[in-house]
This record gives C-alpha cells, structure tokens and sequence, in this order.
C-alpha cells in the first residue's frame, strides 16, 4: 500500500469511529429522556447544552486548525471524546449529564473540523473526488453504532457498560492509528478569521450547512422518540438505523452522482428527498411508511456536507481549515436551533407537527444552492 492509500484508510477509520460514537450517544437519548424522567420540552433544553458548547469550541478549533497539523486536534478530540462518552454513561445527576455533554459537543467540534481539515487536503493527492466516501464511512460508523446500541437495548445492558465499553474502544484506537495520519498539511495564509462585512461565498455555503445542521440533528435526536412515542415500536432503535442505512449508502455513491449530474442539480435532487421523506413519515406514522420516510431522508442529507465542504476549499479569503470552520459553525447554530425547537413545538403541539421543521429545511436546499452557484459563476476567475 502506497504512503497516500494508507493515510487514506487511516484517516476512514477515523471517520468511522466519529460515526460510531456519535450514533451510540444519539440512540441512547430515549433511554436517558425515560431514565431522568424528562418530557420533551425539558428534553430539548438539555439538549441545548450541545450546540452552545459546540460553538465554544469555534475558536479553538479554528486555532489548532492553523497552529498545528490536523492529525494533532484530531487526536486530542477523539481523547476527550472518549472520555465524555463514559461521563454521560455514569452520570446520575442533570448537572453531570448537562457537563458530560458540553466536553463531548466539545470534543466532537474540534475532531470534525480537523477530519474534514485532513480530507481536504488528502484528496488533492488523487485524481478523482474521495471526499464523499469519508462522510459514507461516517455514516457507516453511524450504522454499525445503532446497530450495536439496538443490541444493547434488545439484551436490556445497562446504558453506562454500553457507553463505556465504545469509550475505551475510541481511546484504544486513537492511541494505535493517530501516528498513520497526513503530516504537514497546515496552512501557511487564510487562517486568521477577518472581522467585517459577511464574505458571501461562506455566508451561501453557511446557510446550506445550516438548514443541513438542523435536519440531521433533529434526525439524530429525535428519530428514536419518534418511532417510539408515535410509531409506538419497542425497539425504537429503528428508524434511526434505516435513516444512517440509507445515508451512507448515498455517500459512497454521491462523488460519483455529483460527477453525473453536477452539484448544482444535486442540492435539487436532495431537497425533494427530504421534504417527500418526511412528509411521507408525518402523514402516515405507521412502521413501513415511517421507515420509507426516514429512507428517502436519509438519501436526501447526505450529499449536503460533503459537497459543501468541499466547495469551501475554493474560498479565496481563508485556508480550507478556517473556510470549514467558518461554515461549520452555521451548522452548529443549525444544531443549536433543531432540536430544542422540535422539543419545544412537541410540548405544545405533538411531535408529529413538530416534524414539519425538517421538511422545510429540506425544501430551502433548493433556493439558497441557486444563489450560491449564481454568485460563484458572477466571480471573476482565479490567476492561473
């Protein structure tokens, strides 16, 4: 195996512990919401927690980004991340859970901008677009934690030997692979954030990772207590895992669609996904058409971050590391906004009205893309 094929796997294995990880924590949120005795409007301002530190972390992680090489904020990340990962296991109190839960936000908005940061800069060693295929090992990483959380809640384990057992996992595997890393990949310019009038090219691709953040976080958090409140399944793990299924699925395949049928027609095809999904799942909140609803969104969010991050390494103001921090961080306040509304709109209405929110992000793909191609083709053209 070649130097670049082997920073390519190492780099997958990343991304998939990421998925893994975080789907084990997401899937585990019905039987926190049951074990605290939370209803949903208290559940969502615990979940509020998470963007708010998230955000925290967006200074940070631009820094180390630019100060250091990727694979150095990566591995710090995936430490803390392990160890969050066992604090919201163990913790017995709101306090603790809350706390938990900010270092493991934390922790996770560093790791993803340095991954990213890293899959940038790797794939301009190869002819052919891989950036995709990162993000479908995210979402496999994702199946494979539902997968194994489903496991868990079927054989009634405890949620603190789960989550404790993926912790030393991610701790282990950190430890072993982090030295197999891309090295020297660090900017030289770009990478100090300029205060002033909002640079277009990010505030168009921040408001796609926006509506992207609010839809995915809304799904990550919330299928679970959909398929278990409203479809009324026992194991209510499944809608979940046909949403993440389905989304990887779409990711591998997506480098290959967007050099089919463009980018442009791509954020098209992906918002008529979502927002038929969903309706679909709001109308008929039966298993099979829950299940196909939850599948076509699945298909329909994933190209969203690969593409967009990928468009942000074209920024002439900042360095692809910054670029991704920069847009990120809309969907951070995606994220910030998603779940605790659904939270919110299902106290005071149902949860299946509370869905709507995820069809309409879906739907605003389509004119927000519009206006950012239209704005990238009036830019003049780079210097050779």
């Amino acid at each position: 195996m070649d130097l670049k094929s082997r920073q390519r796997f190492f780099l997958s294995v990343f991304f998939f512990v990421s998925g893994f990880c975080f789907s084990s924590w997401a899937s585990r949120i019905p039987t926190i919401k049951t074990l605290f005795g939370y209803n949903e409007a208290e559940l969502g301002t615990i979940l509020l927690f998470m963007p708010i530190s998230s955000l925290i972390g967006l200074p940070v992680s631009g820094w180390l980004v630019a100060r250091y090489d990727s694979r150095i904020p990566m591995s710090f990340g995936f430490v803390v991340l392990s160890l969050a990962l066992c604090g919201v296991g163990f913790a017995t109190t709101t306090v603790a859970l809350i706390a938990a839960l900010c270092v493991f936000a934390f922790s996770m908005r560093v790791l993803n901008i340095a991954m990213n940061t890293q899959a940038i800069a790797l794939q301009k060693f190869f002819d052919r677009r891989i950036n995709g295929s990162f993000h479908g090992l995210w979402s496999t990483g994702g199946i494979v934690g539902v997968g194994f959380s489903t496991l868990m809640v079927a054989l009634d384990v405890p949620m603190a030997y789960h989550l404790s057992f993926v912790s030393a996992l991610t701790f282990l595997i950190t430890l072993s692979c982090y030295r197999y890393l891309l090295r020297n990949d660090r900017s030289t310019s770009g990478n100090k954030l300029i205060l002033g009038k909002p640079d277009p090219y990010i505030a168009y691709l921040g408001m796609l990772v926006f509506f992207a953040g609010l839809c995915e976080g809304g799904m990550f958090d919330w299928s679970g207590i959909y398929f278990k409140e409203v479809v009324k399944v026992e194991i209510f793990t499944w809608g979940y895992l046909t949403y993440m299924i389905c989304m990887a699925l779409s990711r591998f395949a997506s480098d290959r669609i967007v050099e089919m049928i463009g980018m442009a027609n791509t954020f098209i095809v992906s918002s008529c996904f979502i927002f038929f999904g969903i309706f679909l799942a709001i109308m008929f909140p039966t298993f099979w058409p829950s299940m196909i609803g939850f599948c076509l969104t699945g298909f329909g969010t994933a190209a969203i971050i690969p593409m967009t991050f990928t468009l942000a390494s074209g920024s002439r103001k900042y360095s692809p590391g910054m670029a991704i921090s920069l847009i990120a961080t809309y969907g951070i306040v995606g994220m910030f906004i998603g779940p605790p509304l659904v939270g919110y709109l299902a106290h005071a209405f149902s949860l299946r009205v509370s869905f709507i929110i995820f069809a309409l992000s879906g739907a605003m793909f389509i004119p927000v893309s519009q206006l950012f191609f239209r704005f990238k083709k009036s830019l003049p053209k780079a210097p050779a």
